[in-house]
Protein backbone atom coordinates (compact mmCIF):
# COMPACT_ATOMS: atom_id res chain seq x y z
CA UNK A 1 0.00 0.00 0.00
CA UNK A 2 1.69 3.20 -0.79
CA UNK A 3 0.58 6.22 0.94
CA UNK A 4 0.20 9.82 -0.96
CA UNK A 5 2.64 12.58 -0.39
CA UNK A 6 -0.90 14.70 1.19
CA UNK A 7 -1.87 11.94 3.81
CA UNK A 8 1.65 12.07 4.44
CA UNK A 9 1.49 15.86 5.20
CA UNK A 10 -1.43 15.56 6.54
CA UNK A 11 -0.50 12.91 9.39
CA UNK A 12 3.27 15.03 10.04
CA UNK A 13 0.58 18.32 10.02
CA UNK A 14 -1.62 16.24 13.04
CA UNK A 15 1.53 15.20 14.92
CA UNK A 16 2.80 18.56 14.98
CA UNK A 17 -0.22 20.11 16.58
CA UNK A 18 -1.06 17.56 18.98
CA UNK A 19 2.72 17.72 20.13
CA UNK A 20 2.34 21.75 20.13
CA UNK A 21 -1.22 21.49 21.97
CA UNK A 22 0.62 18.90 24.72
CA UNK A 23 4.03 21.14 24.98
CA UNK A 24 1.30 24.18 25.28
CA UNK A 25 -0.54 22.29 27.93
CA UNK A 26 2.40 21.89 29.85
CA UNK A 27 3.79 25.68 30.21
CA UNK A 28 0.33 26.54 31.07
CA UNK A 29 0.72 24.18 34.13
CA UNK A 30 4.37 24.97 34.63
CA UNK A 31 3.32 29.16 34.60
CA UNK A 32 -0.29 28.72 36.83
CA UNK A 33 2.36 26.84 39.43
CA UNK A 34 4.63 29.65 39.43
CA UNK A 35 2.39 32.50 40.02
CA UNK A 36 0.50 29.96 42.49
CA UNK A 37 4.40 29.84 44.33
CA UNK A 38 5.01 33.92 43.97
CA UNK A 39 1.69 34.14 45.00
CA UNK A 40 2.00 31.90 48.42
CA UNK A 41 5.23 33.76 49.09
CA UNK A 42 3.30 36.93 49.79
CA UNK A 43 1.35 35.30 52.09
CA UNK A 44 -1.93 34.65 49.43
CA UNK A 45 -3.52 31.65 49.02
CA UNK A 46 -5.47 30.29 46.11
CA UNK A 47 -8.83 30.17 48.15
CA UNK A 48 -8.05 34.08 48.54
CA UNK A 49 -8.26 34.78 45.28
CA UNK A 50 -11.91 37.00 45.26
CA UNK A 51 -10.65 38.66 48.52
CA UNK A 52 -7.33 39.63 45.95
CA UNK A 53 -8.91 40.75 43.23
CA UNK A 54 -11.11 43.16 46.01
CA UNK A 55 -8.10 44.19 47.02
CA UNK A 56 -6.49 45.41 43.89
CA UNK A 57 -9.98 46.81 42.79
CA UNK A 58 -10.09 49.29 46.44
CA UNK A 59 -6.83 50.08 45.41
CA UNK A 60 -6.97 51.29 42.19
CA UNK A 61 -10.66 53.23 43.20
CA UNK A 62 -7.96 55.21 45.79
CA UNK A 63 -5.62 55.39 42.92
CA UNK A 64 -8.27 57.16 40.73
CA UNK A 65 -9.74 58.97 43.47
CA UNK A 66 -6.51 60.71 44.74
CA UNK A 67 -5.47 61.42 40.84
CA UNK A 68 -8.85 63.31 41.11
CA UNK A 69 -7.88 65.25 44.16
CA UNK A 70 -4.73 66.53 42.94
CA UNK A 71 -6.68 67.44 40.12
CA UNK A 72 -9.23 69.74 42.00
CA UNK A 73 -6.44 70.81 44.11
CA UNK A 74 -4.43 71.81 41.17
CA UNK A 75 -7.36 73.77 39.75
CA UNK A 76 -8.36 75.59 42.86
CA UNK A 77 -4.67 76.35 43.48
CA UNK A 78 -4.94 78.21 40.19
CA UNK A 79 -8.16 79.90 40.07
CA UNK A 80 -7.26 81.44 43.77
CA UNK A 81 -3.61 82.46 41.92
CA UNK A 82 -5.31 84.12 39.28
CA UNK A 83 -8.52 85.77 41.29
CA UNK A 84 -5.97 87.50 43.21
CA UNK A 85 -3.86 88.69 40.38
CA UNK A 86 -7.48 89.82 38.98
CA UNK A 87 -7.80 91.72 42.84
CA UNK A 88 -4.29 93.37 42.92
CA UNK A 89 -4.81 94.72 38.59
CA UNK A 90 -8.77 95.69 40.07
CA UNK A 91 -7.26 97.71 43.03
CA UNK A 92 -4.37 99.62 40.99
CA UNK A 93 -6.90 100.23 38.43
CA UNK A 94 -9.04 101.97 41.43
CA UNK A 95 -6.06 103.74 43.12
CA UNK A 96 -4.43 105.39 39.55
CA UNK A 97 -8.40 106.29 38.35
CA UNK A 98 -9.03 107.65 42.04
CA UNK A 99 -5.88 110.16 42.01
Amino acid sequence: MKIQDDDIRAIVAETLAEQHRIQQESIDAIVLKAVASVLASFGIEDDDRKELKADFQHLRRWRKSVEQAQSYTFKAVITVIATGLMGAVWLGVKVVLGK
